[in-house]
């Protein structure tokens, strides 16, 4: 978090972390649809549209005094170009994990989980992360408590588990905000 105290401005990076496939461009695209910046989106992407290096956003907030920039990042998934993870992680704030919650894609979820861990190591349970189980509304969707269990979240200072379904929007939004309150943004 860089805080310029001459401009008033708080500058945040979130990055939206997972396998692929699993909705995090989605999930990002929603949330700038809900504050009207849909073009203030950029992606990277394969020529089939898969995000190619991240997607990157800028959302600002602006109280009486202060301003909070929200540097809004996906990391790709796709395992070939697993080379870019580190520099888009590089200076995190906050993570947001989102979770294919069909338990068949369990194994890539656990995968991607503990490449990030690899990435921080023991800081990595500093590090705010709001968990999004996307698609929980498909058939075969793992519980709260199973991710609990096996990502051993009890580790974690900050750590939520929150519903979403990226395709419709249900559940980003309220994600964006739970990160604002772990990063202590709100009076």
């Amino acid at each position: 978090m860089l805080i310029d105290y001459e401009n008033k401005t708080i500058q945040v990076k979130i990055v939206y972390y997972g396998p692929a496939m699993s909705g995090k461009t989605t999930t990002l695209k929603n949330l700038f649809r809900k504050f009207g910046r849909e073009e203030d989106l950029k992606s990277i992407e394969t020529t089939s549209g898969r995000t190619l290096f991240f997607d990157f956003g800028t959302l600002k907030l602006t109280g009486n005094d202060w301003t909070v920039k929200f540097l809004l990042y996906t990391a790709t998934g796709q395992d070939f170009y697993a080379s870019t993870r580190p520099a888009t992680l590089y200076g995190v704030d906050g993570i947001v994990f989102v979770f294919d919650s069909q338990s068949q894609f369990f194994k890539y979820n656990e995968n991607s989980w503990k490449e990030l861990y690899n990435y921080f190591e023991n800081e990595f349970y500093e590090i705010p992360i709001i968990i999004c189980l996307n698609k929980w509304d498909l058939d075969n969707s793992l519980n709260e408590e199973i991710i609990s269990q096996k990502f051993e979240l009890t580790k974690h200072k900050k750590v939520r588990i929150q519903k979403t379904v990226a395709k419709d929007g249900k559940g980003i939004y309220e994600t964006f905000l739970d990160m604002v309150k772990f990063l202590e943004l709100t009076a």
